[in-house]
């Protein structure tokens, strides 16, 4: 009794390559009601054939007359859609199958034939190429369904996120995106700009609020010379660097209300003036925002512009926080640590379950950038190929996010507060391995912001920096 294909499988098309007339007539009779059967005499014939037609398996003699059926297997694999390829032989030796399989054969077969022997590897070998085109599809749905331009995600308050950047990315709207630092703003900025038709052009990058107030209109919008005192030679804004592509503008909420204005008539007019010039430049350009803030709220305060929030209100994407997407933990983990044990050369293959329940439980105030710097802590701090629970950082271990400690009040002792308790020494006391953990944690809890970490070890950012480079961790 024979192994059946799967009846929602097409009906397979068989090339039977064979120089003796009374062979190939006798496999077209045995394979007739179950394949789509063609037959060829010779290397030409069969050649002719697999061009013109698509053919899923060959089963070919290594006697062709004066050719060589080991050639007629090396350029049928060369073809686009290769068939797959089963020699037959008179001459059968280990030698023989051992040369064919070298050649790219999937098996071979001795003759005189067992036809129920062929007939069971025709589709077995049929049935893992199905098998083959099902898992691909299978993993080209997922990726589709779980991902977006490196933005990973399973969890169902994600779908709508996909959706929504797919949709909108080919269009011109203007879209605002919002969500909690770290959540992923910038990678859905990416993605929109990935997929619109703009990819090869530019996508400029800007985070407002790093901008320095006194000349912010100059940074987005260019300058002439002479425009203010510094103001040396001509610049060109951030607005004419993106031309033709797509300008990100990050922490939309904390550009100046001068600027507010400006941006709103370029949105409307499509044109820009640089500080200091009267002439207007056309422009082309896809703007994308983002904040952390709410702005609704910052206009019922008076603090936006409503009629520039309305501009930039068109598409809104709503990121959520990684507390909300709790089934992405892993996948996002599983990633990061592929990324920096690669990066590192690392041979860190996993994290154990204790360390990935530490994970989830986590409530992850940072989000995915905390996450990210989670990982990588214990991708550098494991010696081997596991991440355990005890070399992620202390705040995460715990379940819950690590009180940041008041700085003391000075010339104030009544007043101060208590001196927070030293962390449990685990191993050795090593002041330099504890040097490198209380970097770590400072790192981790301000989401890898290393001024912020400066601060928080009372170093300054330059020592920081210097620290981080002896750690072998810039």
């Amino acid at each position: 009794m024979f192994e059946d294909l799967d009846p929602s499988f097409p009906t397979a098309t068989v090339l039977i390559v064979d120089d003796e007339k009374n062979t190939r007539d006798g496999l077209r009779r045995s394979f007739e009601d179950e394949f789509d059967i063609y037959v060829a005499a010779d290397i030409n014939g069969a050649l002719g054939i697999l061009k013109n037609e698509k053919v899923d398996l060959m089963v070919t003699d290594l006697r062709l007359g004066s050719e060589n059926g080991m050639d007629l297997i090396e350029r049928a694999l060369q073809l686009p859609h290769p068939p797959i390829c089963i020699m037959m032989t008179a001459f059968g030796s280990v030698d023989t199958a051992v040369e064919a399989m070298k050649r790219g054969a999937y098996d071979y077969v001795s003759k005189p034939l067992n036809i129920d022997e062929l007939e069971l590897l025709i589709k077995r070998a049929l049935r893992g190429r199905h098998l083959e085109a099902e898992n691909q599809a299978l993993k080209t749905q997922v990726e589709k369904r779980f991902s977006v331009s490196n933005i990973i995600g399973k969890a169902p308050v994600m779908q709508p996120v996909f959706d929504m950047i797919r949709q909108v990315a080919p269009t011109r709207a203007t879209v605002l995106i919002e969500g909690e630092s770290g959540t992923g703003k910038e990678l859905v900025a990416k993605a929109i700009h990935q997929l619109s038709g703009r990819p090869k052009a530019k996508l400029v990058t800007v985070h407002c609020a790093g901008l320095n107030r006194n000349v912010m209109e100059s940074e987005l919008f260019g300058h002439e010379k002479g425009a203010f005192t510094d103001a040396r030679t001509a610049r060109v804004g951030y607005f004419e660097a993106a031309n033709g592509g797509t300008l990100f503008l990050d922490e939309i909420g904390e550009i100046d209300a001068p600027t507010q204005v400006k941006l709103l008539r370029v949105l409307g007019e499509r044109t820009i003036q640089r500080v200091g010039s009267s002439k207007t430049i056309e422009i082309d350009v896809r703007l994308i925002t983002a904040t952390n803030r709410d702005l609704a709220k910052m206009v019922s305060e008076g603090t936006f512009r409503e009629d520039l929030y309305y501009r930039l209100n068109v598409v809104k994407i709503h990121m959520p926080p990684l507390r909300e997407r709790k089934e992405d933990i892993v996948l996002l983990a599983t990633a990061f640590l592929k990324e920096f044990a690669e990066e590192n050369g690392k041979p860190v293959r996993e994290l154990t379950t204790d360390a990935l329940q530490s994970l989830i439980d986590y409530p992850w105030p940072g989000n995915v950038r905390e996450l990210r710097t989670a990982i990588e802590h214990g991708v550098v701090m494991s010696p081997g190929p596991k991440i355990t629970i005890r070399h992620l950082p202390m705040s995460v271990r715990g379940g819950a996010p690590a009180p940041i400690p008041p700085k003391p009040g000075i010339g104030n002792s009544a007043s101060a507060p208590a001196t927070p308790a030293a962390p449990a020494l685990d191993g050795d006391l090593n002041l330099a391995a504890m040097e490198e953990r209380m970097i770590h944690e400072a790192l981790s809890r301000t989401a890898g912001n290393r001024t912020e970490a400066a601060t928080l070890l009372g170093l300054s950012r330059r020592t920081l920096q210097r620290r981080l480079r002896e750690m072998g961790l810039t």
